[in-house]
């Protein structure tokens, strides 16, 4: 009973939050995340001391912070102890896409791009784009903006946001774009 109370206690806490203020929360329970960012996610995983997060980082929803081995459970008849943790480093400007996997012992380097649905086994340098399982550099973060400037003036939106469904609309289903 306390602990499903301690559990609805905990969704209401956190239903006050939103992706730009949730890191507020996370440095009020003393997780090390910096400022300016926009997360998705409202948990850190079991070891959210493991992790730092710097600033200006967007993290979308259903990401993963894994920072044990939990296989280490198969040796415990001979190592009853056995436990092995690693420290998670995301570094200022980057972004990490929805429902990507970050393994311990991984340094993720500032201005860099994790596609959406990567597993990350390894360190991610400064100012790269990575995808894929496991995650693979792709192209630099200059390739990348290159490539997307192009697609952002082949559109030529024209307004507001909420001008640009028609926009959309008449871009993808009504004229040849190959």
């Amino acid at each position: 009973m306390f602990s499903t109370m301690k559990s609805i206690l905990r969704k209401f806490e956190l239903s006050q939050y939103n992706e730009f203020t949730i890191e507020n929360y996370f440095r009020k329970k003393g997780y090390m995340v910096g400022k300016n960012n926009r997360i998705f996610i409202r948990d850190l995983g079991s070891e959210p001391y493991l992790i730092k997060i710097g600033n200006y980082c967007i993290i979308g929803s259903g990401v993963q912070f894994i920072t044990h081995d939990g296989a280490v459970g198969l040796f415990r008849d001979e190592f009853p102890d056995i436990n092995i943790f690693g420290k998670i480093e995301v570094r200022d400007k980057s972004f990490i896409g929805i429902n990507s996997t970050i393994l311990p012992d991984v340094l993720i380097g500032p201005n860099s791009i994790i596609g959406a649905g990567s597993i990350v086994t390894k360190d991610v340098l400064p100012n790269t784009v990575v995808a894929g399982i496991p995650a693979k550099v792709i192209c630099s973060i200059e390739e990348y903006k290159e490539k997307i400037v192009k697609k952002w003036e082949a559109l030529a939106l024209k307004g507001h946001r909420k001008t640009w469904e028609n926009q959309l609309k008449e871009y993808f289903w009504t004229t040849t774009n190959d």
